[in-house]
């Protein structure tokens, strides 16, 4: 029996994490993975930078070996950040950069959605806030006839237990994909598309004071870093397609 998680009916799909890529993921073409605060957003950023991105697993001890392997920079946590390690997630650390052309990213959400999705055969790209337009149209133009997308907003972890916790900022991000494929002539959303697109409509007139207004907004601007949130509120701002190839992303020009 096909399992009903897996929204096969529909030629576009939508769950949540981990566990909803590996429901929504097999079987389909194109898998967009987003994580708005911060992973898809600085992932976006260092592609407008044209900087090859290999997502990393979080606090992995293995990272700095990799990225020696990879004669890749390697971004640190927030904290982190100092005059030898001037990178980390933050995207505005990667926009103040200079002279990087490869990139280690580890994440606790985003990468591993990524490095999770990429074993299922699908093309994996990167969506935040700031090139979902972008996404939407090269999906649409590169989609073969009949073939399936699924779009997996990555959310956030609870802290006392690690479980998913369903962050609305990627939410909106997911939506403003899935109206962009909608827009670019694509339907047969899945219910749970549908809600996501919807939810994108609704918060879009407003969407920046949404942004820092919603639970990851108030953390991130809490811990001091509100340009993270400024930049994720960049709407349609690039034009270019993380797209991952083997055990990195590559920026595509749409």
């Amino acid at each position: 029996m096909i399992s009903p998680y897996a929204q096969t009916p529909y030629a576009v799909r939508c769950d949540w994490g981990p566990i909803g890529a590996d429901e929504v993921g097999p079987g389909t073409a194109v898998v967009a993975v987003v994580d708005v605060l911060s992973f898809t957003t600085t992932l976006t950023v260092a592609a407008d930078q044209g900087i090859e991105v290999f997502p990393y697993r979080w606090r992995d001890e293995r990272a700095a070996a990799f990225a020696a392997e990879k004669n890749a920079t390697l971004a640190v946590g927030r904290s982190e950040v100092g005059p030898a390690q001037p990178v980390s997630l933050s995207p505005s650390t990667i926009r103040a950069a200079h002279g990087v052309t490869r990139l280690v990213l580890p994440s606790p959400n985003g990468s591993t959605v990524a490095r999770r999705l990429a074993e299922t055969g699908a093309t994996v790209i990167g969506v935040s806030l700031r090139n979902a337009r972008a996404a939407a149209a090269w999906t649409a133009r590169t989609l073969p006839s009949g073939a399936a997308v699924a779009v997996v907003p990555a959310g956030e972890r609870w802290k006392i237990d690690d479980s998913l916790r369903p962050a609305i900022e990627d939410l909106w991000g997911a939506g403003a994909f899935l109206q962009g494929l909608l827009d670019e002539g694509l339907g047969g959303l899945s219910p749970e598309a549908e809600l996501a697109a919807a939810a994108y409509r609704h918060v879009s007139p407003h969407l920046r004071d949404a942004l820092y207004a919603c639970a990851s907004g108030i953390e991130l601007a809490g811990y001091g870093y509100p340009e993270d949130v400024e930049i994720a509120s960049e709407v349609d701002s690039s034009t270019v397609v993380p797209v991952l190839d083997g055990d990195s992303f590559r920026p595509v020009p749409v």
